[in-house]
Parts: C-alpha cells; sequence; structure tokens
C-alpha cells in the first residue's frame, strides 16, 4: 500500500531560500510543460487509426490495401455493419458517373471480415426490398377507411324501465 502512495505522489523540489509567488508560478508552469510533453510523446508513439479512417491513413499503415465498389444510395448502413465486424476501412465517393458509386478500401488482412460484413450487408438490402412499403400500406388502409360506410348511431334509444 506504501508503494501505491508513493508512486503517485509527485515530488517538486526547488531550491530557494524564500518562496514567492513569482517562483511557485515557474515551477508550476515547467511541471505542466512537461507532462504536457510527456503525453504527447506516449499518444504519439500508441496511436493507430482503427474503424473509418482516409484513405491515406489506410495505405501509411503497409498492410496492403483491396477495395470493394458498392452502388448503393445506404453506405451508412455498410458502415454500421463494417464497424460490428472491426473492419478497417475507407469511403470514397466517384462522382463521374450518373449513379454515385462509392469505392470501400479495406486492409488486405481484413479481407475474411470483409466479406462476412458485406453478406450481412447484401441480406440486409435485400430484406428492405422484400418487405412491403409501409407508405402503400397505409395508403390502400386509408382508401378502405374512406369507402367504408359510416355507422349510424341514435341518440334517441327509448329507455325501458
Amino acid at each position: 500500500m506504501q508503494e501505491e502512495v508513493e508512486n503517485r505522489t509527485v515530488t517538486l523540489s526547488i531550491n530557494t531560500a524564500k518562496m514567492t509567488g513569482r517562483v511557485l508560478k515557474q515551477a508550476i508552469s515547467k511541471y505542466l510543460a512537461y507532462r504536457k510533453n510527456k503525453s504527447k510523446t506516449k499518444s504519439q508513439t500508441n496511436v493507430k487509426p482503427t474503424g473509418k479512417q482516409s484513405v491515406k491513413e489506410l495505405i501509411g499503415q503497409n498492410q496492403g490495401v483491396t477495395n470493394v465498389e458498392i452502388e448503393d444510395k445506404d453506405i451508412k448502413e455498410f458502415e454500421r455493419i463494417a464497424r460490428k465486424y472491426g473492419v478497417d476501412y475507407a469511403i470514397k465517393k466517384d462522382k463521374t458517373a450518373d449513379m454515385p458509386k462509392y469505392l470501400v478500401f479495406f486492409k488486405t488482412r481484413d479481407g475474411d471480415a470483409l466479406n462476412e460484413a458485406m453478406n450481412e450487408f447484401a441480406y440486409k438490402q435485400l430484406k428492405k426490398k422484400e418487405k412491403p412499403s409501409l407508405l402503400k400500406k397505409l395508403k390502400s388502409l386509408g382508401e378502405l377507411v374512406k369507402n367504408r360506410e359510416p355507422k349510424v348511431r341514435n341518440k334517441n334509444k327509448e329507455m325501458e324501465l
């Protein structure tokens, strides 16, 4: 327990005969600058981007890049599925065609995971096409309601005693 306390304490030593506010301010600012530099060096060496990233970042990881073309406009659904499978990917929109196409770049080592993600994406797209449109259903039910004969209620019912 004593070792934990010693490891967590911060030692700040200042050589001065008389402690002034200015000396304390300088010491604290130097300590904060030291901590800031220390955290920068830690974060710069350990950061490896994952998930969605730019094409440049993906290529910069030197693990080989492959691409797949998706013509569907529902690219957000694909992104959700790719995150689920932990695929590192980058999406680039090809605007040259009439219908915009999306090029999905991914690491070569993520090929199996991407195949599973693409299978799930295709399954969901087929499932969406099989479902009837909710708006069409509502319109047809609205027409049925309009064509139905209204119920007539007789408010002047005689009460039997």
